[in-house]
């Protein structure tokens, strides 16, 4: 695929996606309209399940459906593919795309560890692919203006990075694949926690912002907790140090009484900035901002295929070494601990039925606040979990680069 770089609008890139259910479906609606809009040619979809009408529907004249990776890439022959399979399935998977001279844009969370981020950082390098993530916060308008105003030093010197979310999440929530609220599958890594899945993008986006994102942490602590009965953490906090730099404390569950929208906070010597990444709103010390929609990241790896030395990636691999290292340090973490059942109430029935521990949005903003983990603001039930006879070690795990 040498020529593909010399491609011209009339003759755009050829579009595949990997995946076709679940979050990969939003892949072929959108690589469908950028089909129509002449930006790329959809060329075709691969799952190892049939996919579904409705995924075929979205296909164009001789675009093609396709059960196997390896018969997408040869018949298809993409100069950019979308792989949005389930986590553990993506080091592979993706490797197989860059071997075969593609772009590449990965979903969340990328990778599982550093031998998967190393893996496929070299194969981009050895093929000259690019490879973009799926963290849409890193095309948020809100990130110019931040780093703006930190450089300008309106907050001062920064000293740390907290971030916090609190999601509902039901029954159905752990059943809607094999691999949810898993740790391993069939011996695999899965690690489908609270940090490393769905609140994945408060990690890396406080990675990102704290100017770190890039680097080897010295020092992770974790504190882990669970309400279920499954392998995986449903409420957690993390401190991650560096050999300088700001230090990142993130907490999060899946427990809260009601939705609360996600943020990240950037404490200064001389002031706070608060990010809420999903609606992109920005305030700075008492300066509010509400800055839009952010940068489609496809339609941002479309134009760094036509114009790499022009049209840098907003969200490339490279951008979350740090974050590997935090899944990979959940991944061989002590066990969760599981937070008293005195803590914790259920609500609603059958597939709507989700446990509630009391307090949880509010815990998870102090620790944000206090750059603390749940221990050390005295979160009661943290502090049990902690004590002989909770299994020691299985609250807290602590790992030094």
């Amino acid at each position: 695929m040498s020529g593909s770089r010399s491609r011209t609008v009339a003759d755009p890139p050829r579009l595949a996606v990997v995946g076709t259910s679940g979050y990969a479906f939003s892949y072929l609606h959108r690589a469908r309209i950028l089909h129509d809009e002449g930006l790329v040619r959809f060329a075709g979809m691969a799952d190892i399940r049939p996919p579904s009408a409705a995924a075929v529907a979205l296909l164009p004249p001789g675009g093609t459906a396709h059960t196997s990776v390896e018969d997408l890439l040869r018949r298809c022959r993409p100069d950019i593919t979308v792989v949005a399979t389930p986590p553990h399935a993506h080091v592979q998977t993706g490797a197989a795309v860059l071997r075969a001279g593609s772009d590449l844009l990965l979903e969340t969370p990328p990778v599982l560890d550093l031998d998967g981020f190393t893996t496929l950082s070299r194969l981009a390098a050895e093929t000259g692919s690019a490879c973009q993530t799926g963290f849409q916060s890193f095309g948020s308008p809100v990130l110019p203006v931040l780093r703006a105003a930190i450089a300008a030093g309106k907050l001062g010197t920064v000293v740390g990075v907290g971030a916090a979310g609190a999601w509902i999440r039901t029954d159905a929530y752990y059943r809607r694949n094999p691999w949810a609220g898993r740790r391993w599958l069939d011996g695999e890594a899965v690690v489908d926690g609270a940090l490393t899945n769905p609140f994945s993008h408060a990690v890396a986006t406080a990675l990102l912002v704290g100017g770190v994102a890039g680097r080897d942490p010295a020092e992770i602590a974790l504190e882990l907790y669970g309400t279920r009965d499954i392998e995986a953490d449903d409420t957690a906090c993390l401190r991650i140090r560096f050999g300088d730099g700001p230090e990142i404390v993130v907490a999060a569950s899946l427990c809260a009484e009601q939705d609360h929208e996600p943020y990240v906070v950037v404490h200064g010597e001389r002031g706070r900035a608060k990010f809420w990444y999903k609606s992109h709103r920005l305030e700075i010390d008492d300066e509010r901002f509400h800055l839009g929609e952010p940068a489609d990241l496809l339609r941002n790896l479309i134009a760094h295929h036509l114009d790499p030395h022009g049209v840098p990636l907003l969200a490339p691999l490279s951008g979350t070494r740090a974050f590997a290292s935090v899944v990979e340090a959940v991944r061989d973490a002590p066990s969760p601990s599981r937070i008293p059942a005195g803590w914790i109430r259920t609500v609603g029935e059958g597939a709507s039925r989700h446990p509630v521990v009391r307090g949880i949005g509010e815990e998870v903003a102090v620790a944000a606040d206090r750059l603390a983990l749940f221990s050390e603001i005295g979160v009661p039930w943290a502090s049990a979990a902690r004590r002989p006879g909770g299994g020691p070690g299985a609250a807290a795990a602590e790992r030094t680069g």
